[in-house]
């Protein structure tokens, strides 16, 4: 098993560390997972949820085959690939939609609700976000040197710039879909298609953004 302990930013008085731990070469699914789970652990978010002791939640992909199973233990959280047990519940959700339920629960009511609330992280400002996902994406081959988010909000246009160059990618969206871009809640390439996001950049440009984007998605 591969380990990572977090510590919610403003967890309970006296609340104990959660830790959540994926497999080695863990799947899509169980990274996207871990890393929202590990998010909200940060964020002190749904953190009744987060530190119980029991209980296993089955996660299905609502239109691939991908599972995996959530299983809360004394010393943490555990996510893996597949579902090999009988869960407490099962939720089917469209991992392009964060972790958005596509019809009803099978099992315990309350789990799907504590574990659907955890696998939804308050996002990040637009611009820290933006930041961020800079830090991640700036050493990948054939980045651009400049990242210029756009958006509208109540003072008119505004715009954060990150990195020093010639070469630049401009990515023009409202607040939420920035910050669920840069933070990984979303996948670039699904935003794109529904139509809500503007680019401006090379089609080789695009190519190393996806990338840059799957790596702040599915890794820590």
């Amino acid at each position: 098993m591969t380990e990572t302990a977090t510590v919610p930013t403003a967890p309970p008085a006296g609340a104990a560390r959660v830790e959540v731990r994926i497999e080695d070469d863990a799947s899509p699914i169980v990274r996207l997972i871990g890393r929202t789970l590990r998010d909200s652990v940060l964020a002190g978010h749904a953190f009744e949820t987060l530190r119980r002791s029991t209980g296993t939640v089955a996660i299905r992909s609502h239109d691939t085959p991908q599972a995996a199973v959530i299983a809360f233990g004394a010393n943490g959280i555990d996510v893996s690939s597949g579902v090999v047990v009988e869960p407490d519940v099962t939720l089917t959700v469209d991992l392009n939609a964060r972790f958005a339920a596509v019809g009803d629960p099978v099992g315990d009511f309350d789990l799907a609700a504590g574990i659907l609330a955890a696998l939804s992280p308050p996002l990040p400002d637009w611009r820290a976000a933006a930041r961020s996902f800079w830090e991640v994406a700036r050493s990948m081959p054939g980045i651009p040197d400049v990242l210029i988010a756009v958006t509208e909000g109540p003072d008119g246009v505004e715009q954060a710039v990150v990195g020093q160059g010639s070469s630049r990618y401009l990515i023009a969206g409202a607040p939420d879909t920035l910050a669920g871009i840069f933070s990984g809640a979303d996948d670039l390439l699904a935003v794109l298609s529904s139509g809500v996001l503007g680019i401006q950049g090379t089609l080789s440009q695009l190519s190393v953004m996806v990338g840059a984007s799957w790596k702040v998605r599915y890794d820590d």
